[in-house]
């Protein structure tokens, strides 16, 4: 098949897929011991096993693109289509929790007082680190559409400082979320707020870091010149993937840490 007559990307046979399996079973597994017995030995063992995986196979995935020339026009749009199915999926995942919110803030329970927020909690204020944060996750989009704009208009330069700002930005953002956790006083057992508010703010925490690391990795090809104005797909996921973390904050913000306070 080396000499093909189609434009998709048969793959190679990988390890990969098979250490992934064992690193998530290990990690789940290790989960269960470190919940009831307190050893969290084997959850880092799938942790380190998952992240070794993800490393490696995605340095095969980017030599494929950028080196072996196996991500023709066909494979690009596959890969488009999957990247905006995965963001859908996505965002179901969060509209659970909304729904969640939603149904226990517009008619709160005889349990929690009947009033919302519950009663014995005190909310964080919407004018302090939260509206820093949305003014930080703001700005972010803004840099990381210059730097779109130019990688397609063939300015390095350019494409580096704004990938750059965007990394810091996002990193600045997760240092702020987690001093507020740290000052925040109530915590994921207070009542259903406390857990919509940590589940919904901490999943999209984690998103940040996901989204931020794969900024970075974007940042390190750029500098190395992996991409082209016409051959980038590496970094328009990441674009699409930080503008959707960007959005999340909003509806984030407006919901929970506005109307709900």
């Amino acid at each position: 098949m080396k000499k093909s007559n189609h434009p998709f990307h048969l793959v190679d046979p990988s390890p990969w897929p098979l250490t992934g399996s064992i690193g998530a079973m290990t990690m789940t597994s290790g989960m269960v011991m470190w919940f009831h017995m307190k050893n969290p030995t084997l959850m880092i063992l799938g942790i380190v096993i998952l992240l070794l995986t993800m490393m490696q196979w995605w340095r095969d995935i980017v030599r494929e693109g950028t080196y072996q020339g196996k991500h023709t026009i066909m494979v690009t749009n596959g890969l488009k289509w999957g990247m905006i199915l995965f963001i859908i999926s996505e965002v179901f995942f969060f509209i659970s929790f909304f729904w969640a919110f939603f149904h226990s803030s517009l008619a709160p329970t005889i349990e929690i007082g009947m009033t919302w927020p519950p009663k014995g909690i005190k909310t964080f204020n919407p004018m302090d680190i939260p509206l820093l944060n949305t003014t930080i996750l703001l700005s972010s989009g803004i840099t990381i559409t210059w730097a779109h704009h130019s990688i397609m208009n063939k300015n390095h330069n350019q494409t580096i400082k704004g990938l750059f700002m965007t990394v810091t930005l996002g990193i600045y953002f997760t240092i702020l979320q987690a001093y507020e956790y740290l000052e925040s006083p109530f915590t994921i057992s207070d009542s259903v707020y406390g857990s919509c508010f940590f589940m919904a703010t901490g999943f999209h925490g984690i998103h940040v870091i996901i989204g931020t690391t794969f900024l970075l990795v974007c940042l390190i090809r750029t500098i190395k010149f992996h991409f082209s104005s016409k051959h980038h797909f590496g970094f328009e996921a990441a674009a699409w993937y930080w503008h959707f973390v960007d959005v999340v904050w909003l509806f984030l913000y407006i919901s929970i840490y506005w109307w709900g306070s």
